[in-house]
């Protein structure tokens, strides 16, 4: 069975960062309701879930995609470019050892939001300019070489994080919302969509692709492509710049 790691939000939740947009109040219960229902959607699509213990001082905690990206087997405990999140990672890479994966890590100076991974077969897309800087792209690309991927910087200044801004279909295609990415012809294959959750799916498998609820024309056209939108409102977590992908970490 696939698995996923998952975080639950901690009382602190309103107060996490923003940075390209302005601040709204959170309604934190609210947000709880979301994200369990984000984990049910996880789970009814055959998704085993293993949780992060919470970390009620940690107020980006749930956004647990920011703290380790998979490679097959070896995890890479990143280091966010916010110093308020670094001591999110201590709690899923206790996980990750637990669950025996090869771990490797990030070190100082360097930094790498997971947010900011993307990839496309082969090819590793990473943001520069925002969380995540040269130093770390550079220390992930030596990390995974023997991976056989290649690692790409890609430039981000009008979101938060490159997967802010596009994700990928399963067969290939990058899909992002263009007014926000910086340089479409970045990638071989682009797909523009016409709304800006549109721009994040999470592929479960069997062309289904879990969204934002508040995207149906982009629905709609991952409809016409053949594929099966799971959506889910996440509407408290765009508050705060988070889209579908920030909250889980698929390790298959």
């Amino acid at each position: 069975m696939p698995t996923a790691l998952v975080r639950p939000p901690g009382p602190r939740l309103a107060e996490g960062l923003v940075t390209h947009i302005e601040r709204r109040p959170v309604d934190v219960e609210r947000a709880e309701r979301q994200w369990r229902r984000y984990v049910e959607a996880l789970q009814d699509a055959g998704w085993d879930t293993v949780e992060v213990e919470a970390a009620p001082a940690s107020p980006d905690a749930v956004f647990v995609e920011d703290t380790v990206v998979m490679f097959g087997t070896l995890a890479v405990i990143t280091r966010p470019g916010a110093e308020e999140r670094r001591a999110e990672t201590a709690g899923t890479a206790a996980v990750i050892r637990r669950l025996g994966y090869d771990v490797a890590t990030i070190e100082s100076p360097g930094t790498l939001d997971g947010g900011d991974v993307l990839k496309v077969g082969s090819t590793v897309y990473v943001g520069v300019g925002g969380r995540s800087d040269e130093a770390g792209v550079s220390q992930l690309a030596h990390l995974i070489r023997p991976t056989g991927r290649t690692v790409i910087g890609v430039p981000v200044t009008k979101a938060l994080h490159l997967k802010s801004t596009v994700t990928a279909l399963p067969d290939g295609p990058v899909i992002g919302f263009a007014p926000l990415v910086d340089d479409p012809q970045v990638f071989p294959r682009f797909l523009a969509v016409p709304e800006e959750s549109g721009a994040h799916v999470v592929d479960l498998g069997q062309h289904r692709l879990l969204m934002a609820a508040d995207a149906p024309r982009s629905a709609a056209l991952f409809r016409q492509l053949g594929y099966t939108p799971i959506e889910v409102d996440i509407g408290e977590f765009q508050k705060l710049e988070g889209c579908v992908t920030c909250l889980s970490v698929r390790l298959r």
